[in-house]
């Protein structure tokens, strides 16, 4: 499988982003999602695919920008949609589903057929559960910051803390990702970023 470039990653995010705002926020939270990931690999065992890693965070979000209007607002009620948006727009731009998967497979620690028909939730009926490690590495690297105005980092307690009220089944999840690959130190990227952590 051939990978795409930074910079064709780059171009795709301009492609698609409705405004510049929509791009800085997107594109810059998947440059940070990938710092972070860079950060855990240098730390783990685990034998992965590093530049797999790397275009997996860069392209995780892509969907976002299918959810603004053409006033730039960004619709919140439909954002559980985004992973499979990204997943199309890849699949229409000729990505391999290896790639699409990073997409589809990072919302939460997982959603599962069981969550979608339990809780009604407005997503085709499948599992959307990260598998590769690569999947699970890009997945766990996203919960450490936050697209929020304004964007923030997120320490693993205060995300499990967000977590809690989806129910133990999925903090305990997020518990065997924390072990499985450690946790990030956010305080350089704060710094060059300006974001502030929660």
């Amino acid at each position: 499988m051939i990978l795409p470039t930074t910079q064709e990653i780059r171009a795709l995010h301009e492609k698609y982003a409705p405004t510049r705002a929509a791009l800085d926020l997107v594109y810059t939270h998947c440059e940070i999602v990938s710092r972070i990931a860079e950060q855990l690999m240098a730390d783990t065992v685990l034998p992965l695919d590093a530049a797999l890693v790397r275009v997996g965070a860069l392209l995780h979000d892509i969907g976002v920008y299918r959810l603004y209007d053409r006033a730039g607002r960004l619709d919140h009620s439909s954002y559980l949609r985004h992973g499979i948006l990204g997943h199309e727009i890849l699949r229409q731009e000729g990505f391999p589903e290896r790639l699409r998967r990073f997409c589809s497979c990072h919302t939460g620690v997982g959603i599962t057929r069981h969550d979608i028909h339990e809780n009604g939730l407005d997503l085709p009926e499948a599992d959307y559960l990260a598998e590769t490690t690569e999947e699970q590495l890009v997945m766990y690297a996203d919960k450490f910051h936050s697209k929020t105005t304004p964007p923030t980092f997120l320490t693993a307690s205060s995300y499990g803390v967000h977590l809690e009220k989806f129910g133990g089944d999925k903090l305990h999840a997020f518990h065997l990702l924390r072990t499985r690959f450690g946790e990030p130190d956010l305080t350089s990227l704060g710094a060059q970023y300006g974001h502030p952590q929660a």
